[in-house]
């Protein structure tokens, strides 16, 4: 059981890890924690935006939209590779998954397909929205992919955690397709690497 980090103990993290982070107004106590428990934290999850544009982006994952209010994750990472922190706590990012899937992160094993949708993820994993259309032809840069590495990489450094507590929203709920365009197989490689 792993209490969620400090929000100042997650900014030196990323930074430790190498990455330029942009911290977002009020981003350390901007959360939805009046909605339930933020923790214990179990994993990293990785999602695309759907967007173009890294503000435009920056401001929804911030914001949030008509019937979801942000924030929308912990971290927005943008095309260049900058990871931009727009709210930390309970973010509207995972929602209701796999209680089979939480088990598996929890044990650092193989993920079984995701089948059902009867558990709160916005509780227990921290979450990055990565700048992208999510169709499959929207280029993930080198850069950006390597933030996505080292991002996941930091969280589970804290914890103590392998890459095998990283996974994608298509991996936690039904009907997801996120991320598109790189398979979490080899994000959980390029994350092993990092960390050995």
């Amino acid at each position: 059981m792993a209490a969620p980090m400090s929000a100042n103990r997650f900014l030196t993290a990323l930074r430790a890890e190498g990455l330029a982070v942009v911290q977002v107004g009020d981003w350390s106590t901007h959360n939805r924690n009046h909605k339930g428990p933020w923790g214990p934290v179990h994993g990293v999850m990785i999602h695309h935006t759907v967007t173009r544009g890294t503000a435009g982006t920056v401001r929804v994952c911030r914001d949030g939209y008509a019937g979801l209010p942000g924030p929308l994750c912990h971290g927005v990472i943008a095309k260049d590779g900058t990871v931009h922190l727009v709210g930390y706590g309970r973010a509207n990012h995972a929602g209701l998954g796999d209680d089979e899937v939480l088990r598996a992160v929890i044990a650092e094993r193989r993920l079984p397909r995701d089948d059902e949708a009867t558990t709160d993820g916005n509780r227990h994993f921290y979450g990055f929205e990565c700048e992208n259309l999510g169709d499959g032809v929207d280029p993930w840069p080198k850069v950006q992919l390597d933030a996505i590495a080292k991002a996941a990489a930091a969280v589970c450094r804290a914890h103590g955690w392998t890459h095998r507590s990283v996974i994608g929203h298509l991996e936690w709920q039904p009907g997801k397709s996120d991320p598109r365009g790189f398979t979490m197989a080899s994000m959980r490689e390029r994350i092993a690497e990092r960390m050995r």
